[in-house]
Formats: structure tokens, sequence, C-alpha cells
């Protein structure tokens, strides 16, 4: 049985027409499941900073007040000082250890597979230890090093648990790295420093800027390396955060928990749009 000529249909307008989004049931809630966990924490905390009076068991505050983002937001309130601390903490933490990942991500690289697993694993070892007792550890060789109770002493301590996320995520960058990129422009007369400047970087642009987030991340979020070696010379917002929290004052928590959000937020933002161009 032959097929007329006029009922086919060529295969380049099939590859053309967009295919169409079919929504189920399952994908809908997932999604509304996945929106409500995102969103909802967010909301609950502008609840709370605007809740002059809120009792149990009512769903709403009976009472609603400006007060908390008042006295977050004061001059004479202790917020300032913090956020640029654990803005300047968590930059030079994310550019220091994203810099100290990348040779050793392409050093990996090129490894074979059983010493490659070991190194790996070595530099995995801070996120799988016990936090605490590292800590204390920590704690006692800044003491003798002069290190205790100072910014500095306290990006080495976030540089001892951001490295590793900033190397996982290199290493995954660069294992889908053409590394015949740089012997062709070495060919080309291209010195080490151009090759490495002009061909690896922007190769591995997106992985650069993951890696800086989330070094960036893992900074601003820690609470017990900055409070043990940092003491209290060193004020970051998650200090100040769990300081309104055990002082009971939820609206005032709820305020600078949404100053708390906002870098990272604003960190994806910026981000966002770079690693789109680069993917």
């Amino acid at each position: 049985m032959g097929v007329r000529a006029d009922r086919v249909v060529p295969v380049s307008g099939l590859s053309r027409r967009p295919v169409p989004r079919r929504w189920t049931p399952g994908s809908v809630l997932l999604g509304a499941l996945l929106l409500a966990g995102a969103v909802g924490p967010l909301l609950l905390l502008g609840v709370w900073s605007l809740a002059g009076a809120w009792f149990y068991p009512a769903l709403l505050p009976s009472e609603w007040s400006l007060r908390a983002w008042a006295s977050a937001l004061s001059p004479d309130t202790p917020l300032w000082a913090p956020l640029w601390g654990s803005v300047w903490v968590g930059t030079v933490t994310a550019v220091t250890a994203t810099g100290l990942a990348l040779p050793a991500a392409r050093a990996l690289n090129g490894w074979p597979g059983r010493s490659r697993a070991w190194v790996q694993s070595a530099l995995l070892a801070p996120l799988i230890l016990p936090a605490f007792a590292g800590v204390m550890g920590i704690q006692v060789v800044f003491i003798r090093l002069g290190l205790a109770d100072t910014p500095a002493g306290v990006v080495a301590a976030h540089l001892i648990v951001a490295v590793p996320y900033a190397v996982a995520v290199l290493s995954a960058t660069f294992a889908g790295y053409d590394a015949r990129l740089e012997d062709a422009a070495r060919t080309l007369g291209a010195s080490r420093a151009a090759v490495w400047w002009q061909v690896t970087l922007p190769a591995v642009r997106s992985g650069v800027l993951v890696a800086l987030l989330m070094a960036f991340l893992v900074s601003w979020s820690e609470y017990l390396l900055t409070l043990i070696v940092g003491g209290a010379q060193v004020r970051t917002l998650p200090l100040l955060l769990f300081s309104a929290v055990q002082g009971g004052d939820y609206a005032l928590s709820g305020a600078l928990g949404l100053v708390y959000l906002l870098p990272p937020l604003l960190g994806f933002a910026l981000l966002a749009p770079r690693l789109r161009s680069a993917a």
C-alpha cells in the first residue's frame, strides 16, 4: 500500500513545531509545594516583622506595627556593623576560596582515578567531621597563632569549610573541560598566563560564578565558627539574629531575618543572567 505524496509531512517541518507543554495534576501539585516551601517562610517572616501583637491560636496578628523595622533600621540599633562585617567576611572568603579552589580543581582533573579519589576525600574531610569538635581544635590553633578574635582569623576559619564546596563545584566544571584548548593556545605562541586568563577562565566562567556564590553563602550563614573564633570582637549578622531570637523578640527577629536573606537573594539575581549567558 503506497503513501500519497501530499500526505507526507516534511521532517524539517516537524522539527520546527514547538512541543506543547502538558501540565499534569502531579506536576502542578509538586510545583505548588515547591513554591510554598520557598515563599512560605519569607511570608511568615514578613508577617512576624509587622506583628504588634500575635497570640495563639490567632492565624494573623491582632495588631500591626512597624516597631520592629524602626528598631532594626535605627542608627542606634547595632545592625549596620554586623551587616557590613558579614558582607566583608563573606566577600573575602568567597574570593579567596575560589582562588584556592581553581588550581586545585584544575590539577585534580588531570590526575588518575585512585589518587584523585584520595585527594578529593581529603579536601572534603572538613565537611564530614563533627563541626563542634573541629571548631574547638581550630580555636586552640588560632589562639597560638594570634588569629583568634580577629577578622583574618574568622576568614581563615570560614575557608576551611568554603574551600571544599568551591573545589567540588569547580571539579564538576573541569570534568567537562577540554584541556586541548590550552595546548592549541600554547602552540600558537600564548604564554601560560595568557592561556589561563584568555582560555581557561572564560571556558569555566559559569563554574567560577557558582563557586563564588556557594563560598559566599557558606561564609554568610556560618555561625559556630564566627562565634568561637571571632568571639565578641567580630560581629556578623547571624550572631545578631541569634541574639534577637534568644531574646524572644520575634518581630525584630523577623525583620532581621529578612535583612539576612537580602544579600544572598541579590547575589542570585545578579549572577543568574550571567549564568544563563555562559551556559
